[in-house]
Parts: structure tokens; C-alpha cells; sequence
């Protein structure tokens, strides 16, 4: 854990740090910090940005030496794809940055939280509000799984036939499936954030409470059954709340012949 006037310190001192490498073009924040860390465990996110493709990977490299410079615990390098990097820096403190290098023509704006706290040429301030702009005119603005629906009920067959083999961990490993469905569509209906979503405590307290007891008490197939009863009750529930999920006619006749009995209303 650290304080926040430490995070600006390391924050500040990182930016000035940056700031000198020549081949970077412009240092963007992204994530709750953009508007204020949610607390003393929040991370530090950044984005570098480079002119040119062939200049990515060496940008990398110096900002690699940079963070190098300041005793980090350990740093993890990812290529996330062709020439787009990663690097995720662990303090001592526990202070976490991530930040991705990435080349200016190739920014994408996911989210209405990032601001460009360093930009050399004004060209990536250009090119982060015209994505902002796309952004925004998006209808859906998060990536949606359409087959949301299907993949949790494919999941509780795969579970039922796993609990008759008493094949537990695999029963689990779907009930988990199932939950994190019912997640996606809990937050499209609350318009959260799905992007790296983990906000997870500010979605509805009533939902948070059944969603929890979806979790059995101890690991026998009963107890999994019963939670896997609760969970597509509830997964129900929250698909027929939704504008862009359905249940279609198909699956509610299968469903009909289905171990696990479930009600559906009209949609």
C-alpha cells in the first residue's frame, strides 16, 4: 500500500523521466486516475506514443531503462501485438504502472477517461480527440459478446454433464463461466465501463447480493447444483433486463426439457 502524495511523486517524477526520451512523441493517462484514483491501491496507467512504427520497439526499450533506473521490484514486458508493447512495472511499495508504447497513427480511445499530459508535436491531442470523437458516437460503446446468452447456457449444460461425472473442478470452472455472463450483461444494463471492468462493488447492491450467494457454501455436487439454480435464475432476470441480450424461442424449448427448472417471462 502506498499514500497518494507518494503516487504523485512517483507519478511526477515518471512523467519527467519520459518526458526526455527523444522518440516519444506524447505520454497519455488513462483509468481513474484521469479524474482522481479510487484509492491508495489504484495503479498508474499510461500510454507512450511514437512517430513512426520502426521507432516502437526502441521506445520500448528506453522507456524499459527508464523505470530500470528507479529500483523497481520487477518489470514485465508483453507484446500485446505487432508492434504494440506493455511493460508492467511493480515498486517495492506495491505501486503498479502499466503502460503500453504504442505508435501515434494507432491510438484508440476506449474509454472517456484519459488525458495527454505530455505531447510534443500537438499531434497526439489531434488524434486522441478525433478517436474520443468516434468514441462517442459509438451507439454501443464496449465490445459485447453477442452470444453472451448462449455461452452461459452452453456452460450449465457442460456443467450438468460434469456433476454427473463428479468431475467437480471442471463443474467449477463453469459455474465461474456462467457468472462471469452474468456479469457482462449486469453491466451493459447499468452502462458501466466494460473495458477492463473491475469496478464491480458500484453495480447494483441488490444484484451484488444474489450474485454472492451464488457462491456454494461447500463443494459438493449438490451445493454446486443449487448455486447453478440460483445463478440462471438470476442470469435470467438480468437478460430480460437487458435492451441488447435475448433469449430466444429455440433455447427456451431446450431449456424446457432442461434439468435445472427456470421460468422465463415474456419478452
Amino acid at each position: 500500500m502506498y499514500s497518494s502524495e507518494v503516487r504523485d511523486i512517483f507519478f511526477t517524477n515518471t512523467i519527467e523521466k519520459l518526458k526526455s526520451i527523444k522518440l516519444i512523441e506524447g505520454i497519455i493517462q488513462l483509468g481513474s486516475g484521469v479524474t482522481g484514483y479510487k484509492d491508495d491501491h489504484s495503479d498508474i496507467d499510461l500510454m507512450v506514443c511514437t512517430a513512426g512504427v520502426e521507432d516502437v520497439e526502441e521506445t520500448k526499450n528506453q522507456v524499459y531503462r527508464s523505470f530500470s533506473d528507479i529500483t523497481p521490484y520487477i518489470i514485465k514486458e508483453k507484446r500485446l501485438r505487432e508492434n504494440v508493447f506493455l511493460l508492467i512495472v511493480f515498486m517495492e511499495n506495491s505501486l503498479e504502472f502499466n503502460v503500453s508504447i504504442v505508435q501515434t497513427d494507432l491510438l484508440r480511445v476506449k474509454s472517456p477517461l484519459w488525458k495527454v499530459v505530455f505531447d510534443k508535436t500537438g499531434m497526439v491531442t489531434e488524434k486522441m480527440n478525433l478517436e474520443s470523437e468516434r468514441f462517442n458516437q459509438k451507439p454501443v460503446k464496449y465490445p459485447v459478446q453477442d452470444d453472451v446468452v448462449f455461452e452461459f447456457f452452453y456452460s450449465s449444460l457442460k456443467l450438468d454433464k460434469e456433476l454427473k461425472r463428479n468431475n467437480l473442478i471442471y463443474a467449477l470452472k463453469m459455474l465461474e463461466t456462467m457468472r462471469d455472463c452474468t456479469l457482462q450483461v449486469q453491466a451493459m444494463n447499468e452502462n458501466k465501463k466494460l473495458h477492463q471492468f473491475k469496478a464491480y462493488e458500484t453495480l447494483n447492491p441488490s444484484f451484488i447480493q444474489r450474485y454472492l450467494s451464488t457462491y456454494p457454501d461447500q463443494i459438493t455436487a449438490e451445493k454446486v447444483e443449487a448455486a447453478a439454480i440460483i445463478l440462471k435464475e438470476l442470469f435470467i432476470e438480468t437478460v430480460e433486463k437487458s435492451e441488447i441480450h435475448m433469449v430466444d424461442h429455440e433455447l427456451k424449448q431446450f431449456l424446457a426439457m432442461y434439468p435445472f427448472s427456470c421460468k422465463f417471462a415474456p419478452k
